[in-house]
């Protein structure tokens, strides 16, 4: 159709901008902050977090089979104290929402040492832990220095493990019985939920998305009817003469084909985990990955740009009285200097600005398709 939206981009939603904010600017010099593309801002632009920014950290850490043995995830890291490994999982990875700063332990690791003269501390160590202690040492990642975050995801990728044939088949027959149970669970919980809502009701007839009839019309819905009935394709409309009644039954199954879709896939990831396991190059048995979000203000030093290639780093913050105002007494949000304009003869930025204040003033949406405006 004429004027649908066929692709986006990073910097738009349904076809229009949706990176940047709109400002009150005042292109003038102050104070000769603003020299050379310097920019000067309103304090009030960090107060409300108007230009604040989320960045996502990626850390990964691999686990190899060294000459002296294997390396190992794990919580259990020698000469660190409980403290310290409080939110780190069994497989030493620290859980998700979890807050880290600098030289916090991200993922616990341990690997073998070579055989060397044990030291004297060493040496105390083995004789209160026994001899793990004394030949392992620790290789964990930490949060590195300006780092300061939470915790949104984790991801832990292993090899197959050498095991027998008979050795898998009995670990995906678990996995089978775990899957059986869990999406049984789920039907029974679904069954009950469904009868709550169609007890005492008269069926309209029950089909399935092939419009095969699965439960007769004028019939009355029973626990054991409901328990009977094949979910993987029903259809979920028009059970009853109720229409909030349907409403719900629409909702709840569409709930429950999300949760069984979501055992399903953990069912695939698991069995292929132990059938096949994640590619990974050669040496490295595990790698784990952590993402850390973490929150940014604007400050001195930073860049800012418009969209007419007009770009300059933040000189200074002032106050709000102190900002150059506009008639009425409205300070403005960000000063640029008038000289880079006329050497790059970008006047779009000007026109962009009177439009843009009329527009509020007058209460209109000024949009502009590129190429066609």
């Amino acid at each position: 159709v004429k004027g649908q939206v066929l692709c986006e981009g990073y910097a738009t939603e349904n076809g229009e901008l949706a990176l940047g904010r709109n400002l009150k600017v005042a292109f003038m010099p102050w104070q000769g902050y603003n020299f050379e593309d310097a920019i000067v801002i309103n304090e009030r632009i960090v107060r409300e977090d108007i230009f604040t920014s989320l960045h996502i950290e990626e850390f990964e850490l691999e686990v190899r089979d060294t000459k002296r043995g294997e390396e190992e995830l794990t919580p259990d890291i020698p000469n660190v104290s409980e403290e310290a490994t409080k939110d780190l999982d069994e497989n030493g990875i620290i859980r998700i929402g979890a807050e880290v700063k600098e030289g916090d332990i991200l993922i616990g690791k341990i690997t073998p040492k070579g055989e060397s003269d044990p030291s004297p501390e060493e040496k105390l160590l083995r004789a209160i832990f026994g001899d793990k202690a004394g030949d392992v040492k620790d290789a964990s990642l930490k949060t590195p220095p300006s780092i300061k975050g939470v915790v949104i995801d984790t991801k832990l990728f292993s090899r197959a493990k050498k095991t027998t044939k008979a050795e898998e088949k009995s670990a995906i027959e678990k996995l089978d019985k775990r899957y059986e149970l869990a999406v049984m669970n789920l039907k029974n919980e679904l069954v009950d939920k469904l009868f709550q809502i169609v007890n005492g009701k008269t069926s309209q007839g029950v089909y399935n998305v092939y419009k095969e009839l699965l439960f007769p019309k004028g019939a009355k819905f029973t626990q054991k009817s409901l328990s009977d009935l094949e979910y993987a394709h029903i259809n979920p409309y028009k059970w009853t003469t109720d229409e909030d009644k349907n409403d719900q039954i629409k909702l709840l199954l569409h709930n429950y084909g999300i949760r069984v879709n979501e055992e399903l896939g953990a069912y695939k990831r698991d069995k292929f985990a132990i059938s096949v396991g994640d590619e990974l190059p050669s040496g490295i048995v595990q790698m784990a990955k952590v993402y850390v979000a973490k929150k940014r203000k604007l400050k001195v030093g930073d860049k800012m740009a418009g969209r007419h290639g007009n770009k300059g780093i933040v000189a200074r913050i002032v106050r709000d009285e102190d900002m150059p105002f506009l008639e009425d007494g409205t300070p403005v949000d960000i000063v640029l200097n008038p000289l880079g304009v006329p050497s790059r003869m970008n006047l779009g930025q000007i026109y962009e600005t009177v439009l843009a204040w009329a527009g509020k003033e007058l209460g209109v949406k000024f949009a502009t398709p590129i190429f066609d405006g």
